[in-house]
């Protein structure tokens, strides 16, 4: 792994790395590969690419300015572990959830979390719109965040109802997001947020700029959402 790649991209969001946590995330990419070859967890398979476009753009989300600590975070569609793992690796106080909806890669996150030895970290296997039904998860979590590519009222929709009111949903998403941004401002108010800011985010030595979208929870979200999945991508709310 180029670590100076990885340290000067740290340092860009305000962030050092100990050698304990670059051995991590070395762990980390390891883990990812080997894994990749079973499974289908990611397309980027070269290191730099790696430490550029999942560990970099994960940091990334701290120029949310919203990543405290010891905040509760639900990683939401995690997939490989992006940006949650990243995230719990750079600050240890957090308490994360990740959330996939195939085992597979839920096995492969469990093995993550064992083998770099992290705490107050789970990887639950489910689906989004049933476990924001449950009153364990439902409004619990400070930040809620997704990297998903998913329009931004579909991801609202997944998303807001895992928010406690006050708390964030967080969305990565690419660098042109005006005309989503237009269509789901519907959505977000009718699941209880507010658009708060728009965030632009670089990562160091890729000419590619990203936005954190951020959604501040400023009223329960009604029980009716989120809807059954077909619903939701059918019928987005508008």
């Amino acid at each position: 792994m180029n670590r100076d790649l990885l340290l000067k991209g740290a340092k860009s969001y305000g962030i050092f790395l100990d050698e304990n946590k670059i051995n991590m995330f070395e762990k980390y990419m390891v883990l990812l590969k080997e894994w990749n070859e079973k499974i289908n967890l990611t397309a980027i398979t070269e290191d730099d690419e790696i430490v550029r476009k999942h560990f970099l753009d994960s940091i990334s989300i701290i120029k949310s300015g919203l990543i405290n600590d010891n905040l509760k975070i639900i990683d939401v569609g995690t997939g490989a572990g992006f940006p949650g793992i990243p995230l719990k690796i750079i600050n240890p106080t957090l308490k994360v959830t990740l959330l996939d909806s195939l085992k597979k890669r839920v096995n492969f996150l469990n093995q993550v979390i064992n083998e770099l030895g992290l705490k107050n970290i789970e990887a639950v296997h489910g689906r989004a719109e049933d476990f924001a039904r449950l009153d364990e998860y439902r409004e619990k979590y400070d930040i809620s965040t997704a990297r998903a590519v998913a329009p931004m009222n579909i991801l609202c929709e997944y998303c807001l109802p895992f928010v406690k009111v006050g708390g964030y949903f967080i969305a990565m998403k690419g660098p042109s997001i005006e005309e989503e941004i237009k269509d789901s401002k519907n959505a977000i108010g009718t699941l209880g947020g507010r658009l708060i800011d728009i965030v632009e985010t670089s990562i160091p030595e890729y000419d590619v700029n990203h936005k954190l979208i951020v959604v501040g929870k400023i009223k329960p979200t009604d029980k009716k959402y989120p809807r059954k999945p077909s619903q939701i991508e059918k019928k987005p709310i508008k």
